[in-house]
């Protein structure tokens, strides 16, 4: 197994722990986006034809602060579970209708390439409203000062312009 690609021809039958790690760009990530290598922690299990892929995959994001504007890496942790089968002759408009399911695939009894299912399990797991932090107080509505770094001159928390945040 290379990165997301399993060799099915070596890949021995029965459950198999297997550690892959690969650049975000790899997995046809955003160069800028991801901070480090996306690392899975797969089992992987062959019995005859049928492969199944059960594990998780780490990585961390590069976002920005919807309360503060701070760029800021997020971890991102996906579950990761692809089960897949040897392609049959004369099948092919009903394996194009089974990869539509989520985890469905086919292979060619040779390579089995898992990196596009990989790229949207962490794609999924991206927040649509990232924080730095849990208690990130954001910037003054008036002035625009990063109130995470203390009070603003303006006055607006006191003046009630400012949202209130539990700590």
């Amino acid at each position: 197994m290379t990165g997301f690609v399993i060799d099915v021809g070596f890949l021995p039958s029965g459950v198999n722990r297997v550690r892959v790690e690969l650049q975000a760009q790899e997995l046809g990530l955003p160069e800028g986006e991801w901070a480090g290598p996306v690392i899975g922690a797969l089992e992987v299990e062959r019995n005859g034809d049928r492969i199944s892929v059960r594990g998780k995959l780490q990585a961390a994001a590069r976002v920005e602060c919807v309360r503060c504007l701070r760029n800021c890496d997020l971890p991102v942790e996906a579950p990761f579970e692809v089960f897949a089968e040897r392609a049959g002759p004369g099948f092919r408009l009903e394996e194009e209708e089974l990869e539509r399911d989520d985890y469905m695939k086919f292979h060619d009894g040779r390579i089995l390439d898992l990196r596009e299912e990989a790229r949207e399990a962490l794609l999924l797991e991206l927040p649509i409203a990232p924080c730095c932090r849990e208690d990130c107080l954001g910037l003054c509505p008036r002035c625009g000062a990063d109130l995470n770094e203390g009070p603003c001159a303006c006055g607006a928390r006191s003046s009630g312009l400012a949202p209130e945040r539990d700590v």
